[in-house]
């Protein structure tokens, strides 16, 4: 049995209504519990920690399967075996950058043209060093404990900070320079856990579940009738993820119809099936796609 671990904060409600979804629901004693259960015989234990400490912590074995971002694995140097994305909330649809950003006015147009000497607050001091360690830089790292861009230039020289678009750091005043990282938040196995045959088989089929969730999201089935000489065309119209799948209506009445399409074009493609002569079309909400 796994012994899965969670995060915690930012991205904790997010990440339980995923398992929930995946009917993995999580349940736990308070909102504030640290440990919890999932009633499936795959997962033994569950906890909820801080996704700085999760990679380190599946590293090491004291889990065997963890959600953290690709970030905090790099900043704790964690040797983990990915088992891929998982992009399920505003906070982890996009990915995220670690970025260098000096002053606006800066000579500085990359990390290359600083002087040994250079004062770097970040609060990824690990990332920072062996970043400016690669490019012969002798940089003086501290490590922020937050509010990092307003440490320039008056602490610092420069910062290495996360963002998403920038925008925070051009408010500040700073312009970005280099990128060290990209980072996506990840399904991730304690390496010996995944080599373990049975394991490995329970971890593939927890992503199967959760992959199947974010693969449904903002999709919709969709099935109608339609008569024989009907059918070429109304095939044109249909946006499917695959060939839709097509059957025909006892005594040859016509066919039946089912795809899957996006949410967003139903609006649309309802009335454009009627128009072409579709009748009794369904459309129906999808809790999982699996391939």
């Amino acid at each position: 049995m796994l012994k899965l671990v969670l995060p915690k904060g930012s991205l904790e409600k997010a990440t339980l209504e995923l398992f929930e979804a995946a009917d993995l629901p999580v349940e736990r004693s308070s909102q504030v519990a640290y440990k919890a259960e999932i009633a499936d015989p795959r997962i033994g234990s569950v906890r909820i920690l801080r996704p700085q400490e999760i990679g380190r912590y599946v590293a090491d074995g004291l889990f065997d399967l963890g959600i953290t971002g690709r970030d905090w694995i790099e900043e704790t140097g964690s040797e983990v075996e990915s088992l891929g994305e998982l992009k399920y909330s505003k906070a982890t649809a996009k990915p995220v950058n670690i970025v260098l950003a000096v002053p606006e006015d800066s000579p500085w147009q990359s990390a290359s043209d600083m002087p040994d000497g250079v004062r770097i607050s970040s609060e990824y001091p690990e990332i920072t060093k062996r970043f400016f360690a690669e490019i012969g830089v002798d940089a003086d790292i501290r490590l922020s404990y937050g509010a990092t861009e307003a440490k320039v230039p008056d602490i610092v020289d420069a910062v290495v900070d996360i963002t998403e678009t920038g925008n925070a750091l051009r408010a500040a005043g700073l312009r970005i320079t280099n990128t060290l990282l990209t980072s996506f938040t990840e399904l991730i196995a304690n390496p010996t856990s995944f080599a373990d045959p049975t394991k490995a088989h329970a971890m593939r089929q927890i992503h199967t579940l959760l992959r199947g969730v974010l693969d449904a999201r903002g999709k919709v089935l969709v099935k109608m009738n339609i008569p024989v000489d009907k059918l070429d065309g109304l095939i044109e119209l249909l946006p499917s993820l695959k060939a839709p799948t097509v059957n025909e209506l006892f005594h040859g009445a016509g066919y039946a119809v089912e795809t899957v399409v996006a949410k967003t074009d139903i609006n649309i493609l309802i009335p454009e099936l009627r128009d072409h002569g579709a009748t009794g079309i369904i459309e129906m909400p999808i809790a999982k796609i699996v391939p």
